[in-house]
Formats: structure tokens, C-alpha cells, sequence
């Protein structure tokens, strides 16, 4: 049946139904919320934010980190770098290394975040922040701003959106090829739309779409890596893709992990790359059994490291993630990298996010 996702019906929209009818039908798996572990390699969290603000209800998702080699003004607080958070029922949160809120946006259905640097925006080099937005009536990629070289009550600030056609956007990711930034959205129903983002002569973000296919079924998780031109996508109930990132591509892909017991448990949800000097390594959630799969993907193919898991410790363990995110090198109190990942069963409130020391999760696997 087709419909105008435009039209109104008794003062709802179409598309606004779509939604719903989306998210009513969103499937969760063993262990998600249920604290079911699987076997891996124990490590532990060193700190974790506060609860998300949404209480009692599946809303924390997704993190991006961005670290600065010089301290930077957030919210007037002095920093080496943050955290950006999803609160999935309504809005963004940015965070501190050391967990504290900095800065909250009440932005809506934000679900999956990601940040890039290599814009310039009135002159100034920008970080650039996407999420995607599943907020009736703005769905699509919402677009934010932070000035690295800002002083004062600096603050990650709205800045557009991109458009698209995707009923439900779900997972999101950045990539850079070249000069070029391109920004990745994933629907709910296995849609794949990737766009070129720029920025027009009024400063206002500007976006040509260079890619569409069709995933297949639900997805979300994506990383892309642009030294092997490679971009990461979860199937949740199929398994981890292997796309090209160039838009060329198209459809072409390569299973890298199907689904499996022990490896990637339905269902596969984040995914994070992280750069440890000159190996390159693929961090995925198995949220079916609450562990993490790793791959060293700076070779020809994917190869899998073995995978951990999070346990008690300083702070409590980690379950049914689902996403999480990693950056390498000096990240303010961590020498040699970070992960930061959703926790779907907290300890003490309601969900949220707890880092990783990347040399914990490296001794633990023997990397």
C-alpha cells in the first residue's frame, strides 16, 4: 500500500504513524535488560556518567568521543576533551572525561551520535556532531557545532539538518575520504543513505546525497575506516557487513561475522573503531550476551582479537549494550585511548555510560 507520508490524518501525520508503528514493533533479545553475560575476557570501568535524565524507561544509546590535544572551554568548564551521549527519548548530553555533565540539549528522539573534525565554519575550524533524529516532523540528521577555540560558556550548539527519506533513522556514523566529510545514515528497516556534507556560502550546512541501498533487515550499528576505505555496518539479527565507503560501491558487501554463539549474539548492536599507534582495531557490542567482539582490521581482511566483557568493579558491570565508542592516544586521564560504552541495567538509577582504559581491554586480549 502506498501512502503520502505528507498527508494528515485527524491532525496526525502519516509519518508520524510510520514512526510509531516502527518503534511498537522494535524487537529486543536475550540478555538485553535481562543481565545475561557470555564468556570473554574480564574487564572493568573506571568511571561512569550519571544516570540519563529519561528514568525507567530504555533511553540511553549511543556515545561519540572527541579529545583535544590542548584544553578547550565546554560549558565554562576547562577540558582535554568530551564525551557526547544519546538520552534516546530526549535529547544529548555531553560529558566530561571524568563523567560529569557538562551540557545537555533537549533535542528530541536523538538515537545514535558520531563527531568528525574537517569543516570550517566562519573561518574556524569546527567539530561537527550528527545524530540521527527520529523526532516526528524533523526526521533525519540533526547537526550540531562546538568551536575548539571557544572561550567563555562555549557550547555545543545546533546547527541544521540533513533530510532524508528514511521513515525511522536509526544508526549513524561520520567518515572522512580525502577532504571530503560524509555522514552515514542507517534506518530501522535496513535502509542505507550516505551523504556528502559541506557547508554552503551562508554557513548553513548544505548535503548531496551520493548512496542508497538496502541492508536487508533491522541495523543500526555503523564505523567506517578510512584507511582501508571500509565502512562497518550490524545487521542485528544477520551479522556484521563489510561495505566500501566509497559511494561507488553500492550494495557490494562482505559478512565478516555472522551471527554465532560465543562471537556476535543477537542482537549486534554498536560498533566503534580505535587507532592504537599503527594497528587499527574493530569494537562491536554482542548485546545478545552482553560482551564485546574485537577485530584488527589495518590488514586485508578483518581478523578476529577474541572478546571481553565488563564486570564489577570501581563501578558496576556493563549489560545489554547498546553503544559505545572509542578513541586512541592520550584522552585526558586515559595515556593510551578510551572506550565508552552504554550500560542497559545500571546499578544505581537509571542507564548510562561508563569508560573503559583502552590498556585494560588490550592486556585483557593480549593484543
Amino acid at each position: 500500500m502506498k501512502v503520502n507520508q505528507g498527508a494528515v490524518w485527524s491532525g496526525i501525520s502519516i509519518s508520524a504513524l510510520l514512526l510509531a508503528a516502527c518503534a511498537t514493533h522494535e524487537v529486543d533479545f536475550q540478555g538485553e535488560g535481562e543481565g545475561f553475560v557470555g564468556p570473554g575476557a574480564e574487564v572493568q570501568a573506571v568511571l561512569e556518567t550519571p544516570s540519563v535524565g529519561t528514568a525507567g524507561q530504555d533511553a540511553a544509546d549511543d556515545p561519540a568521543v572527541w579529545a583535544s590535544s590542548t584544553p578547550v572551554t565546554v560549558g565554562g568548564q576547562t577540558t582535554l576533551g568530551f564525551v557526547a551521549g544519546t538520552d534516546k527519548k530526549s535529547g544529548l548530553y555531553i560529558y566530561g572525561l571524568d563523567g560529569r555533565i557538562l551540557q545537555f540539549l533537549p533535542e528530541g528522539l536523538l538515537n545514535n551520535v558520531d563527531l568528525v573534525e574537517g569543516l570550517t565554519v566562519e573561518g574556524r575550524p569546527q567539530i561537527v556532531l550528527g545524530a540521527s533524529d527520529r523526532t516526528p516532523g524533523k526526521t533525519g540528521v540533526s547537526l550540531y557545532l562546538f568551536d575548539p577555540a571557544g572561550t567563555g560558556d562555549n557550547r555545543v550548539r545546533p546547527w541544521g539538518a540533513v533530510a532524508t527519506d528514511v521513515v525511522e533513522p536509526y544508526g549513524f556514523c561520520f567518515a572522512r575520504r580525502g577532504d571530503e566529510v560524509h555522514a552515514i545514515l542507517v534506518g530501522h528497516e535496513g535502509e542505507l543513505r550516505q551523504f556528502i556534507l559541506s557547508v554552503d556560502a551562508a554557513g548553513r550546512p548544505a548535503s548531496r546525497e551520493v548512496r542508497r541501498a538496502e541492508i536487508g533487515s533491522i541495523s543500526e550499528g555503523c564505523a567506517a575506516d578510512e584507511a582501508t576505505d571500509a565502512l562497518y555496518i550490524n545487521e542485528e539479527n544477520v551479522g556484521l557487513w563489510r561495505y566500501g565507503l566509497n559511494p561507488a560501491t553500492g550494495a557490494a558487501r562482505t559478512l565478516v561475522q555472522p551471527i554465532a554463539k560465543d562471537r556476535l549474539v543477537a542482537d549486534a548492536e554498536g560498533l566503534t573503531t580505535l587507532t592504537d599507534g599503527d594497528k587499527r582495531y574493530l569494537i562491536a557490542s554482542s548485546q545478545g550476551d552482553s560482551t564485546f567482539p574485537v577485530w584488527r582490521i589495518d590488514g586485508a581482511a578483518p581478523e578476529y582479537q577474541g572478546r571481553f566483557k565488563v564486570v564489577d568493579g570501581a563501578v558496576d558491570g556493563i549489560t545489554g549494550t547498546d553503544g559505545l565508542a572509542a578513541a586512541g592516544g592520550a584522552v585526558g586521564p586515559f595515556p593510551e585511548g578510551v572506550v565508552v560504552i552504554q550500560d542497559d541495567v545500571n546499578d544505581v538509577g537509571t542507564q548510562n555510560f561508563k569508560y573503559v582504559d583502552w590498556r585494560d581491554i588490550r592486556r585483557a586480549l593480549g593484543l
